[in-house]
Parts: structure tokens; sequence; C-alpha cells
């Protein structure tokens, strides 16, 4: 027998010649299986294979030396021979099953880390053309191929950015608009519109406004405008709307305010105009970046026109915004559309203005006030100072003449105790002295115009 201390190589004492062509056939058995697995595309097993095969054609070089030499009984080199063929091809299949293993899982890890993303998932009210209203939830990939829009779109209505992006913009693209007025978020398309925030006060006011327009028995006989204008004509007027009831309950306390002061001057009053100012501040910044919103929009035709051809087969040319369609008769609607949309923002952008404009008014009415109230107590406190200092030329003659009285007082002789009226002429001297000096100064002050 010869040892070795690997378990996997062929280790066979041969005794009789004819044992080499079992020999040979095991090794061209073992020889396929390697090569099977190597045409698999296995990269880990070959090499091993490799190894294997170099050490058993070392190891047959041996065994031929061997069959020169002699050995033991040819029953016991048959039972050696199989049971180490057996355990080289239990090694092969381990090895190719290890291999595998390391496949499936490198694998598993592979769509592990591709389907570990998680795409955020948006809670949404889903309005259709009929009026028909549904929550739903939506992942980002779903709702960039459902409203062909881009993932950098989304940022401008995506209800987590409500801090950062609050400012209102109403952004037109191929096939949906997209709406982000404060707490209204929303995207627009042909035939449904998504709501985000609907639990906030701007999503259900939009929403109140929205689905009586969407009923039929509410155009009274009258042609219907397409739904895209619907939206974004009830998300401006839930809007523009909220703005002018915030301003129409500011006006009256402002106005009574302002006719309180500035004669009652509390401190109850003072934080009452103060938080009405700042109300007010807040009120004025939303009615003018929404104004301001309006112009630009306004002022950008290719904007208006984009609006008018959502839904249709039509197209803008890039030379001068012209629209043309496959269908001439959709031209004409688009055309009278963006005449519509023309009056309809130029509308809203009159409220706006409106609103804007008193918001403003009523803040410089506030502020003036203030600076009525700042002027007052500056008043006042001159006053108070005025007195103060009058006081303390008062208290300065007086300590004057309490400087007499404490030298008159000293247990030094005078003399004049022995007098009779001694008494009498130095309280009068005193008292006539710090009237003088009191009046002196004060004529003194006046004439610097510190008094």
């Amino acid at each position: 027998m010869v040892a070795t201390a690997a378990p996997h190589l062929l280790q066979l004492p041969v005794r009789s010649p004819e044992l080499r062509v079992l020999i040979t056939g095991g090794y061209e058995i073992f020889r396929s299986r390697l090569e099977f697995s190597f045409s698999r595309k296995n990269y880990a097993t070959p090499l091993r294979a490799r190894k294997l095969r170099v050490e058993c054609v070392a190891k047959s070089t041996e065994l031929e030396d061997l069959v020169k030499d002699g050995g033991d009984d040819d029953n016991e080199d048959d039972d050696e021979v199989r049971e180490n063929d057996d355990k080289v091809l239990a090694h092969g299949d381990s090895v190719n099953g290890s291999v595998s293993s390391q496949r499936n899982v490198s694998t598993s890890g592979g769509d592990s880390l591709s389907l570990g993303i998680r795409e955020p998932v948006y809670e949404v009210v889903e309005v259709k053309t009929c009026g028909t209203v549904a929550k739903r939830k939506i992942n980002r990939r779903h709702l960039l191929k459902s409203s062909g829009l881009r993932p950098r779109d989304i940022r401008s209505v995506d209800p987590s950015l409500w801090l950062t992006n609050s400012m209102p913009a109403l952004l037109v693209r191929e096939h949906a608009i997209l709406l982000n007025l404060g707490s209204l978020r929303a995207i627009v398309m042909q035939e449904r519109v998504l709501i985000f925030n609907y639990n906030r006060k701007g999503g259900k006011a939009f929403i109140d406004s929205l689905l009586p327009r969407l009923n039929p028995t509410s155009t009274n006989g009258g042609p219907s405008m397409p739904f895209v204008l619907e939206v974004v004509e009830a998300a401006l007027h839930s809007r523009i709307q909220r703005l002018e009831h915030r301003l129409w309950d500011l006006e009256p306390r402002v106005q009574a305010l302002l006719e309180v002061l500035p004669n009652r001057l509390t401190a109850d009053i003072l934080e009452e105009l103060r938080i009405s100012k700042q109300k007010l501040v807040e009120l004025g910044s939303r009615a003018g970046a929404l104004k301001q919103m309006l112009l630009d929009i306004l002022e950008d035709t290719h904007e208006v026109r984009h609006i008018c051809i959502i839904g249709r087969n039509c197209v803008l040319k890039k030379e001068n915004d012209e629209i043309e369609c496959s269908v001439p008769l959709d031209k004409e609607i688009a055309e009278e559309e963006e005449e519509e949309i023309e009056m309809l923002l130029e509308n809203y952008l009159q409220r706006c203005e409106s609103c804007h404009g008193q918001a403003e008014r009523l803040l410089d009415s506030a502020k003036e006030m203030e600076d009525s109230i700042a002027v007052n107590l500056s008043s006042r406190r001159l006053e108070v100072s005025r007195f103060e200092l009058i006081l303390q030329v008062g208290t300065f003659c007086v300590a004057v003449g309490a400087l007499v009285a404490g030298i008159f007082g000293m247990n030094l002789r005078s003399y004049l105790e022995e007098h009779v009226f001694a008494f009498w002429l130095t309280t009068a001297g005193i008292m006539v002295g710090a009237v003088l000096a009191f009046y002196l100064m004060y004529w003194y002050l006046r004439t610097r115009k510190i008094l």
C-alpha cells in the first residue's frame, strides 16, 4: 500500500498487468466528467480538475513502476480500485455541487442587490374624468411609466419635500401637468389626476372644488372645458379662494387694531398687532409668489400652447412655436383653447394681484401704526427723561442746603448760637439759596436745549 496525505489521489498498488485496462477506463471516465464540467463554463471546477488530472497522471506512472515490481492479491486490488474510483467521483460531485451552490448564492445575492433598492410608495387619491374618486398606492417607477414623466419632475410634487420645495409651480410636460400650490400637489393627465396631499387643507379644498365641475348637471347645458383645464382652474380657484378667505379674516382685525392704537398701548394689543403683521407678511409672500408664477406662464406662449396640445396628435415647431396637427380640426380647437387658457389665467392673475395688493396695503398700515407707536413711546420716554432731570436738579439744590445745615450742626462754637435770630436767618438763607440755584440750573438747561 502506498500512503499519501491527500485523500483524493488515486493510490492503487497493482500486481496484475490486466488491471491497467481497469485503471485506464476509470481514468477516461473521470477525464470525460472533467471535460463536461469545463464545457459548461464552470471556472472554479476546471482548476481543481486540472490539479486532480495532473496528480492522477503522476500516480499512473508510479503504478506502472509498481506493476513491474509486483504486488498483493488481485481481489484486494480490485476492491481498492473501485473504492478509490468512487472516492474520486464523489469528490468531483462534491466540488461541482459546492461550485453550483456558490453560483446560486452569488446569483441570489445579485438578485437581492437589484431588488434591495426600495422605491418610495405614494398614497394618492385618483380622480377620473367621470368624477370617480379612489385611493391608491403607487410606486415611483409605475408613476413615471403611466405619466410619461422623468424622475427629476417628481421632485416638484413629492410630498416629502414640502419644506424645501414650497414655491408654487405649474410645470407642463408632454403628457402631464405638475401642480405645486403649497399644500396642494398633484399630477394632471388626460383622463385622471393624482392628488398627493389629499388630507391637508389644500388637497381637500381642491377636491371639493373639482368634483362639482366634473358633474354633468353643473354645466347647466353650457359647453364644458377639457378635463385638464377643469383641473387647472379648480386648483387655481381653490388656492386663490383660500388666500382671499385668510385676507377677509385678517382685514377686520387689523382695522380694529388701527382704530384702537395708539391710544391704548397695552401688551395684549401690541402682541395681537405683531401676530396680525406676521400673518399679513406670510399671506403677501404666498400671493406674490403665485402672482409671479401666473405672470411667467402668461409671458411664455410656449407653455400655454403646450397645455392646449396635451392629449392631441399635435406638435409645436421649435422655430416659431406654431401648432401643427394631423387633423385640421384639432388645430382650430387648440387655438381656441389657447385664448381660453390666457383669459382664465388672466382672471386668476387679477384676483391674485387684488389679494396681494390688499395684503400689502394692510401690512403697510400696520407698519405705519408701529412707527406711530414707536414715536409715541419715544415722546413719552422723553417726557419721563425730562421729569427725571428736573428731579435730579431739585435734589442737587436740596443737597447743597443740607450741606449748609450739616456745617452748622457740627459741635464747634461759631458764636452764632448766642444770637436769638441766627437760626431763622440761616434757615431762610438755605431755602432761598436752594430755590435760586434750582431756577438758575433750569434756565441753563433750557438755554442749552437739554430740557
